[in-house]
């Protein structure tokens, strides 16, 4: 019976494992298309942004909406793309903190008490999947996975899926 299992067991991880990178495809383009969205619509209607950041006296409102807009924007276009998914998915991430702690702050604060409320708030899929990209890297259907497998030479590069580094060899 333990074998059983164990061969089960090993089925059951191979299956996943070979299902790591069409999901991370799924997260990069779907949440990517939002944040493109959501940046394109602050973009747009600025001067409601500025109104927004100043009523909740972040400073330099009409900065920040602009780098706020822009990084939601352009993130999400590489993000999309698979293109410096770890790079921008970091101030994405930071972005989503700051949105919690600004504008979501009673939600924020009910992570614990109330975490249905926690995981209603409008950052929190946004901020998941930023972190998702961010600790697992794009998977195999990325730009990024495309401009690392043209490395060459004997240079160390990383995974981007993830891992430890691996010595590229031809």
């Amino acid at each position: 019976m333990r074998k059983v299992l164990e061969t089960y067991y090993r089925l059951l991880i191979r299956v996943g494992s070979s299902q790591q990178s069409p999901f991370l495809l799924a997260v990069r383009l779907y949440w990517g298309w939002q944040f493109m969205q959501a940046g394109w619509g602050k973009l747009t209607d600025i001067g409601k942004v500025v109104g927004f950041f100043t009523d909740l006296g972040i400073p330099a409102p009409a900065l920040n909406a602009y780098v706020v807009s822009a990084l939601e924007f352009g993130g999400g276009l590489l993000l999309f793309l698979g293109l410096g998914s770890r790079l921008i998915a970091l101030p994405l991430v930071i972005n989503m903190l700051v949105a919690y702690i600004t504008a979501d702050r009673e939600a924020l604060f009910s992570i614990f008490s109330n975490p249905d409320k926690f995981t209603a708030a409008a950052p929190y899929t946004f901020l998941i999947a930023s972190m998702i990209v961010l600790i697992f890297g794009p998977g195999k259907f990325s730009a990024d996975a495309l401009l690392a497998g043209r490395m060459s030479g004997s240079q160390v590069r990383r995974s981007v899926s993830g891992g430890s580094p691996v010595a590229v060899q031809h």
